[in-house]
């Protein structure tokens, strides 16, 4: 019978001593390599050092026969990933591979592995950038990639239907919840500034049926900012309505709901503003011209209440820019264990 080996294992922090195979203590450095934990973190400038310092540790594997392209897509670490696309050439046999359950590291991608992945908040943004980096790295792989099966018989793409049916469900249910609390907003801005834009102030000349106050530069800001909170808040509340509508599939969560809460949230924010200049405008004429000017204060009163929901929901507002035009995700900041 072969001898194996044993080894001393010693904690010196705990003060143990652990006896260990050396097979054991071989398979435990083959899961722990130092390019490997880079890369699990995205530490790039780690992994271009040890490449450049030891360019053979490229192959090294986990104990599940997952090499440093399995281990980077499946950590959702893009910088790590386009750095390794840089030496495709000279590693193109990493980017063929399979662990020991037949996944390719498409099927890695398609497994939802974190609660919250990638450094943005929100269940429907989440799902937005797990589309898109699917999408980037099934680009990035050969065509026949995205129709194979692993030893479970399943496609990458069955795996990701599979694995993100709960985060499809949560955005699903934030983007409701978003879109009524929203179009309520906008139904009363719409009607409001349906009230304005068709009301004159100060009449009209029985003579020549013009405005009265048409040549004063109040009535012209009156005017136009009227018809823009009108059109802005209709425009906003189709928006809404059209994603409290939507079937709320999973491929909507790339491009399409996204892009329309963030058109919604834009032409409501705009209705909003066009409304407040639109009221005090129209109160402008009211006053008589010694108290014109003390009522600048109390229309500066006026807007914080709006420029306050303004602020609070401007980060959401960043968020989905940021989600919406940025191609590949952002690695999470979080270093996983």
């Amino acid at each position: 019978m072969k001898d194996k080996g044993y080894v001393f294992d010693v904690d010196f922090s705990k003060g143990e001593v652990t006896l260990g195979t050396v097979e054991g203590n071989k398979q435990k450095n083959k899961k722990e390599t130092p390019i490997l934990i880079a890369a699990k973190n995205g530490i790039t400038e780690m992994v271009m050092e040890i490449l450049d310092r030891s360019p053979v540790a490229i192959h090294d594997k986990t104990s599940a026969n997952k090499n440093i392209v399995m281990v980077a897509v499946e950590n959702r670490q893009p910088n790590v990933y386009n750095l390794l696309l840089e030496k495709r050439i000279l590693i193109e046999t990493l980017f063929n591979a399979v662990d020991d359950e037949g996944n390719s590291a498409l099927h890695l991608v398609a497994m939802a592995t974190h609660h919250q992945p990638w450094l943005i908040p929100g269940a429907a943004l989440q799902m937005q950038w797990e589309i898109k980096w699917y999408k980037y790295v099934e680009d990035s792989m050969p065509m026949h990639f995205s129709m194979r099966y692993n030893k479970a018989n399943k496609t990458a793409r069955e795996i990701f239907t599979e694995k993100h049916e709960e985060l499809v469900k949560n955005g699903s249910a934030w983007l409701n919840t978003t879109s009524s609390s929203c179009s309520v907003v906008a139904a009363l801005i719409a009607t409001v500034a349906f009230a304005t834009s068709a009301t004159v102030p100060g009449g009209i000349n029985e003579g020549n049926g013009t405005p009265t106050l048409e040549r004063k530069p109040a009535f012209n800001v009156f005017s136009i900012s009227s018809l823009i909170a009108l059109c802005f808040s209709v425009n906003s509340l189709v928006m809404f309505l059209a994603i409290l509508t939507s079937r709320h599939q999973e491929r909507d969560f790339g491009r399409n709901l996204p892009n329309k809460m963030l058109f919604g949230l834009s032409s409501l924010f705009i209705s909003i503003a066009a409304m407040l200049v639109s009221f005090c405008a129209g109160h402008f004429f009211l006053l008589k011209d010694e108290l014109k000017y003390a009522a600048f204060p109390i229309y500066a009163v006026t807007c914080l209440p709006v420029a306050f929901f303004a602020v609070m929901q401007f980060p959401l507002y960043l968020d989905l820019m940021w989600a919406t035009f940025r191609k590949v995700p952002k690695c999470s900041s979080t270093a996983v264990s």
